[in-house]
Protein backbone atom coordinates (compact mmCIF):
# COMPACT_ATOMS: atom_id res chain seq x y z
CA UNK A 1 0.00 0.00 0.00
CA UNK A 2 1.04 3.57 -0.72
CA UNK A 3 -0.66 5.58 2.00
CA UNK A 4 -1.50 9.28 2.14
CA UNK A 5 -2.79 11.04 5.25
CA UNK A 6 -5.50 13.63 4.62
CA UNK A 7 -6.60 16.08 7.29
CA UNK A 8 -10.08 17.64 7.68
CA UNK A 9 -10.97 21.31 7.73
CA UNK A 10 -13.78 23.43 9.10
CA UNK A 11 -17.16 21.77 9.07
CA UNK A 12 -15.79 18.55 10.58
CA UNK A 13 -15.93 19.85 14.14
CA UNK A 14 -18.40 18.50 16.68
CA UNK A 15 -18.73 18.68 20.43
CA UNK A 16 -16.94 15.61 21.81
CA UNK A 17 -14.28 15.35 19.10
CA UNK A 18 -11.04 13.79 20.28
CA UNK A 19 -12.41 12.70 23.66
CA UNK A 20 -11.94 8.97 23.06
CA UNK A 21 -8.33 9.50 22.05
CA UNK A 22 -7.73 11.78 25.03
CA UNK A 23 -9.03 9.17 27.47
CA UNK A 24 -7.11 6.26 25.94
CA UNK A 25 -3.74 7.53 24.70
CA UNK A 26 -1.15 9.54 26.67
CA UNK A 27 0.18 11.16 23.47
CA UNK A 28 -3.31 12.46 22.70
CA UNK A 29 -3.63 13.95 26.20
CA UNK A 30 -0.24 15.60 25.80
CA UNK A 31 -1.37 17.07 22.46
CA UNK A 32 -4.48 18.67 23.97
CA UNK A 33 -2.49 19.90 26.98
CA UNK A 34 0.14 21.43 24.67
CA UNK A 35 -2.55 23.26 22.73
CA UNK A 36 -4.19 24.53 25.92
CA UNK A 37 -0.89 25.88 27.20
CA UNK A 38 -0.21 27.63 23.88
CA UNK A 39 -3.64 29.28 23.67
CA UNK A 40 -4.33 30.04 27.33
CA UNK A 41 -7.64 28.17 27.62
CA UNK A 42 -8.71 24.54 27.90
CA UNK A 43 -8.89 23.19 24.37
CA UNK A 44 -10.04 19.81 25.70
CA UNK A 45 -12.94 21.44 27.59
CA UNK A 46 -14.10 23.29 24.47
CA UNK A 47 -13.70 20.26 22.18
CA UNK A 48 -15.37 17.81 24.55
CA UNK A 49 -18.11 19.95 26.11
CA UNK A 50 -18.61 22.98 23.89
CA UNK A 51 -20.75 25.00 23.82
CA UNK A 52 -21.28 24.34 20.12
CA UNK A 53 -21.70 28.06 19.34
CA UNK A 54 -18.25 28.82 20.75
CA UNK A 55 -16.62 25.84 19.05
CA UNK A 56 -18.06 27.01 15.73
CA UNK A 57 -16.37 30.41 15.92
CA UNK A 58 -13.69 30.38 13.23
CA UNK A 59 -10.82 31.34 15.54
CA UNK A 60 -11.81 28.57 17.97
CA UNK A 61 -12.70 25.94 15.36
CA UNK A 62 -9.37 26.08 13.60
CA UNK A 63 -6.96 25.30 16.47
CA UNK A 64 -9.43 22.80 17.94
CA UNK A 65 -9.70 20.73 14.75
CA UNK A 66 -5.93 20.96 14.33
CA UNK A 67 -5.45 19.64 17.88
CA UNK A 68 -7.86 16.73 17.45
CA UNK A 69 -6.20 15.87 14.13
CA UNK A 70 -2.64 15.93 15.45
CA UNK A 71 -3.70 13.87 18.48
CA UNK A 72 -4.88 11.17 16.05
CA UNK A 73 -1.78 11.59 13.89
CA UNK A 74 0.53 11.06 16.88
CA UNK A 75 -1.32 7.89 17.86
CA UNK A 76 -0.73 6.51 14.36
CA UNK A 77 2.86 7.74 14.16
CA UNK A 78 3.91 6.20 17.46
CA UNK A 79 2.64 2.86 16.17
CA UNK A 80 4.75 2.97 13.07
CA UNK A 81 2.07 4.15 10.62
CA UNK A 82 3.52 6.77 8.28
CA UNK A 83 2.41 8.27 4.94
CA UNK A 84 4.23 8.79 1.65
CA UNK A 85 2.43 12.12 1.23
CA UNK A 86 0.06 14.40 3.15
CA UNK A 87 -2.67 16.86 2.27
CA UNK A 88 -5.30 18.79 4.17
CA UNK A 89 -8.58 20.40 3.24
CA UNK A 90 -8.31 24.15 3.86
CA UNK A 91 -7.43 24.44 7.57
CA UNK A 92 -6.35 20.79 7.33
CA UNK A 93 -3.34 21.90 5.30
CA UNK A 94 -1.84 23.18 8.58
CA UNK A 95 -2.29 19.74 10.17
CA UNK A 96 -0.58 18.26 7.11
CA UNK A 97 2.36 20.65 7.57
CA UNK A 98 2.74 19.58 11.21
CA UNK A 99 2.68 15.92 10.12
CA UNK A 100 5.37 16.68 7.52
CA UNK A 101 7.50 18.43 10.21
CA UNK A 102 7.33 21.72 8.32
CA UNK A 103 6.09 23.67 11.35
CA UNK A 104 5.85 22.79 15.02
CA UNK A 105 2.50 21.89 16.54
CA UNK A 106 2.68 24.78 19.02
CA UNK A 107 3.34 27.26 16.23
CA UNK A 108 0.51 25.77 14.17
CA UNK A 109 -1.98 26.08 17.03
CA UNK A 110 -1.17 29.76 17.50
CA UNK A 111 -1.08 30.38 13.76
CA UNK A 112 -4.48 28.81 13.09
CA UNK A 113 -6.09 30.85 15.88
CA UNK A 114 -4.59 33.99 14.34
CA UNK A 115 -5.69 32.88 10.86
CA UNK A 116 -9.23 32.47 12.18
CA UNK A 117 -9.21 35.97 13.67
CA UNK A 118 -7.86 37.46 10.45
CA UNK A 119 -10.63 35.73 8.51
CA UNK A 120 -13.33 36.88 10.92
CA UNK A 121 -12.02 40.46 10.92
CA UNK A 122 -11.98 40.51 7.11
CA UNK A 123 -15.71 39.81 6.96
CA UNK A 124 -17.80 40.61 10.07
CA UNK A 125 -19.91 37.71 11.31
CA UNK A 126 -23.24 37.54 9.51
CA UNK A 127 -22.04 39.44 6.43
CA UNK A 128 -20.60 36.47 4.55
CA UNK A 129 -21.78 32.96 3.79
CA UNK A 130 -20.64 29.67 2.28
CA UNK A 131 -22.90 27.06 0.71
CA UNK A 132 -22.50 23.62 -0.85
CA UNK A 133 -24.03 23.17 -4.29
CA UNK A 134 -24.86 19.54 -4.96
CA UNK A 135 -25.54 18.03 -8.35
CA UNK A 136 -24.04 20.61 -10.74
CA UNK A 137 -20.74 20.45 -12.61
CA UNK A 138 -17.97 23.05 -12.36
CA UNK A 139 -18.93 24.95 -15.48
CA UNK A 140 -22.56 25.36 -14.41
CA UNK A 141 -21.61 26.56 -10.90
CA UNK A 142 -19.15 29.05 -12.41
CA UNK A 143 -21.95 30.27 -14.68
CA UNK A 144 -24.39 30.62 -11.78
CA UNK A 145 -21.95 32.70 -9.75
CA UNK A 146 -21.26 35.00 -12.69
CA UNK A 147 -24.99 35.59 -13.20
CA UNK A 148 -25.63 36.83 -9.62
CA UNK A 149 -26.51 40.53 -9.47
CA UNK A 150 -26.89 41.19 -5.73
CA UNK A 151 -23.20 41.14 -4.79
CA UNK A 152 -20.03 39.06 -4.83
CA UNK A 153 -20.03 35.25 -4.88
CA UNK A 154 -17.54 32.77 -6.36
CA UNK A 155 -16.62 29.07 -6.28
CA UNK A 156 -14.54 28.33 -3.18
CA UNK A 157 -14.05 24.55 -2.98
CA UNK A 158 -14.04 22.11 -5.90
CA UNK A 159 -14.55 19.16 -3.56
CA UNK A 160 -15.60 16.28 -5.78
CA UNK A 161 -17.83 15.62 -8.80
CA UNK A 162 -21.22 17.13 -8.02
CA UNK A 163 -20.15 18.98 -4.86
CA UNK A 164 -18.83 22.51 -5.14
CA UNK A 165 -18.80 25.08 -2.34
CA UNK A 166 -19.41 28.76 -3.08
CA UNK A 167 -18.54 31.75 -0.89
CA UNK A 168 -19.15 35.47 -0.77
CA UNK A 169 -21.51 38.11 0.54
CA UNK A 170 -24.52 36.62 2.28
CA UNK A 171 -27.20 38.00 -0.04
CA UNK A 172 -25.23 37.06 -3.14
CA UNK A 173 -24.64 33.50 -1.91
CA UNK A 174 -28.35 33.12 -1.15
CA UNK A 175 -29.19 34.34 -4.67
CA UNK A 176 -26.69 31.86 -6.12
CA UNK A 177 -28.27 29.04 -4.08
CA UNK A 178 -31.68 29.85 -5.56
CA UNK A 179 -30.26 30.11 -9.08
CA UNK A 180 -28.43 26.82 -8.66
CA UNK A 181 -31.68 25.06 -7.79
CA UNK A 182 -33.35 26.65 -10.82
CA UNK A 183 -30.50 25.28 -12.94
CA UNK A 184 -30.89 21.71 -11.74
CA UNK A 185 -28.94 21.47 -8.49
CA UNK A 186 -30.18 18.68 -6.25
CA UNK A 187 -29.55 20.74 -3.13
CA UNK A 188 -27.98 24.01 -2.02
CA UNK A 189 -26.97 23.94 1.64
CA UNK A 190 -25.62 26.81 3.75
CA UNK A 191 -22.56 25.79 5.78
CA UNK A 192 -21.94 26.38 9.48
CA UNK A 193 -18.82 28.53 9.15
CA UNK A 194 -18.57 32.10 10.39
CA UNK A 195 -16.31 33.46 7.63
CA UNK A 196 -16.44 32.98 3.83
CA UNK A 197 -13.01 31.57 3.01
CA UNK A 198 -11.22 30.87 -0.29
CA UNK A 199 -12.62 33.86 -2.13
CA UNK A 200 -11.66 37.48 -2.80
CA UNK A 201 -13.26 38.65 0.47
CA UNK A 202 -10.21 37.15 2.19
CA UNK A 203 -7.60 39.31 0.43
CA UNK A 204 -7.02 41.47 3.53
CA UNK A 205 -6.74 38.33 5.67
CA UNK A 206 -4.14 36.98 3.22
CA UNK A 207 -2.07 40.14 3.65
CA UNK A 208 -2.19 39.72 7.42
CA UNK A 209 -1.23 36.07 7.12
CA UNK A 210 1.98 36.99 5.25
CA UNK A 211 3.21 38.84 8.34
CA UNK A 212 2.23 35.96 10.65
CA UNK A 213 4.10 33.41 8.54
CA UNK A 214 7.29 35.44 8.85
CA UNK A 215 7.21 34.86 12.62
CA UNK A 216 7.16 31.05 12.22
CA UNK A 217 10.13 28.73 11.69
CA UNK A 218 9.58 26.57 8.59
CA UNK A 219 11.52 23.41 7.73
CA UNK A 220 11.68 21.45 4.46
CA UNK A 221 8.93 18.78 4.43
CA UNK A 222 9.94 15.23 5.39
CA UNK A 223 7.20 13.94 3.10
CA UNK A 224 5.67 15.78 0.12
CA UNK A 225 2.70 18.04 0.81
CA UNK A 226 -0.02 18.30 -1.83
CA UNK A 227 -1.44 21.80 -1.68
CA UNK A 228 -4.99 23.06 -2.05
CA UNK A 229 -4.35 26.11 -4.19
CA UNK A 230 -2.59 24.34 -7.07
CA UNK A 231 -3.09 20.61 -6.40
CA UNK A 232 0.63 19.90 -6.77
CA UNK A 233 3.34 18.27 -4.66
CA UNK A 234 5.35 20.87 -2.73
CA UNK A 235 8.85 20.21 -1.43
CA UNK A 236 10.28 23.65 -0.57
CA UNK A 237 9.69 26.16 2.22
CA UNK A 238 9.10 29.08 -0.14
CA UNK A 239 6.48 27.21 -2.19
CA UNK A 240 4.65 26.15 0.98
CA UNK A 241 4.55 29.69 2.41
CA UNK A 242 3.27 31.11 -0.87
CA UNK A 243 0.66 28.37 -1.07
CA UNK A 244 -0.73 29.10 2.41
CA UNK A 245 -1.28 32.74 1.44
CA UNK A 246 -2.80 31.90 -1.94
CA UNK A 247 -5.05 29.27 -0.37
CA UNK A 248 -6.92 31.81 1.74
CA UNK A 249 -8.34 33.88 -1.13
CA UNK A 250 -8.34 31.31 -3.97
CA UNK A 251 -10.54 28.25 -4.65
CA UNK A 252 -9.51 24.92 -3.16
CA UNK A 253 -8.76 22.27 -5.78
CA UNK A 254 -9.48 19.26 -3.58
CA UNK A 255 -10.73 16.95 -6.33
CA UNK A 256 -7.64 17.75 -8.42
CA UNK A 257 -5.38 17.14 -5.40
CA UNK A 258 -6.79 13.67 -4.79
CA UNK A 259 -6.62 12.77 -8.50
CA UNK A 260 -2.97 13.85 -8.66
CA UNK A 261 -2.10 11.74 -5.63
CA UNK A 262 -3.83 8.72 -7.18
CA UNK A 263 -1.96 9.33 -10.44
CA UNK A 264 1.30 9.30 -8.43
CA UNK A 265 0.56 5.76 -7.23
CA UNK A 266 -1.19 6.41 -3.90
CA UNK A 267 -3.91 3.82 -3.39
CA UNK A 268 -4.89 4.30 0.27
CA UNK A 269 -6.11 7.44 2.00
CA UNK A 270 -6.46 7.81 5.77
CA UNK A 271 -8.57 10.70 7.06
CA UNK A 272 -6.78 11.71 10.25
CA UNK A 273 -8.94 13.78 12.58
CA UNK A 274 -12.59 14.39 13.42
CA UNK A 275 -15.39 13.21 11.14
CA UNK A 276 -15.39 11.46 7.79
CA UNK A 277 -16.20 14.29 5.37
CA UNK A 278 -13.04 13.72 3.33
CA UNK A 279 -13.64 9.97 3.25
CA UNK A 280 -16.92 10.60 1.46
CA UNK A 281 -15.31 13.03 -0.98
CA UNK A 282 -12.50 10.65 -1.91
CA UNK A 283 -14.95 7.81 -2.53
CA UNK A 284 -16.87 10.04 -4.92
CA UNK A 285 -13.67 11.07 -6.71
CA UNK A 286 -12.43 7.48 -7.20
CA UNK A 287 -14.28 4.51 -5.74
CA UNK A 288 -11.40 2.11 -6.49
CA UNK A 289 -9.04 3.43 -3.78
CA UNK A 290 -9.06 2.36 -0.14
CA UNK A 291 -10.27 5.03 2.29
CA UNK A 292 -10.05 4.77 6.08
CA UNK A 293 -10.86 7.27 8.82
CA UNK A 294 -9.59 7.47 12.38
CA UNK A 295 -12.67 8.97 14.01
CA UNK A 296 -14.52 5.65 14.11
CA UNK A 297 -11.94 3.20 15.46
CA UNK A 298 -8.29 4.15 15.26
CA UNK A 299 -7.13 0.71 16.43
CA UNK A 300 -8.96 -0.82 13.48
CA UNK A 301 -7.14 1.56 11.14
CA UNK A 302 -3.79 0.60 12.69
CA UNK A 303 -4.53 -3.09 12.23
CA UNK A 304 -5.46 -2.61 8.57
CA UNK A 305 -2.30 -0.63 7.79
CA UNK A 306 0.21 -2.89 9.54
Amino acid sequence: MRVAFIFPGQGSQYVGMGKNLYEKYPEARETFDEASEALGYSVSELCFNGPKEELNRTYRTQPCILTASIAAYRVLSLRGISPVAVAGHSLGEYSALVAADVISFTDAVKLTEKRGRLMQDAVPEGRGLMAAILGLDREKVDEVCLSVTSGYVAPANYNCPGQIVIAGEKEAVEEAMALAKENGAKRAVALSVSAPSHCALMIEASKGLVAELERIVFNPPKVPVVNNADAIFLNTIDSIKASLVKQLDSPLLWEDSIRNMIDSGIDTFVEVGPGKVLTGLVKRIDSSVTVLYTDDDIEKVIEQLR
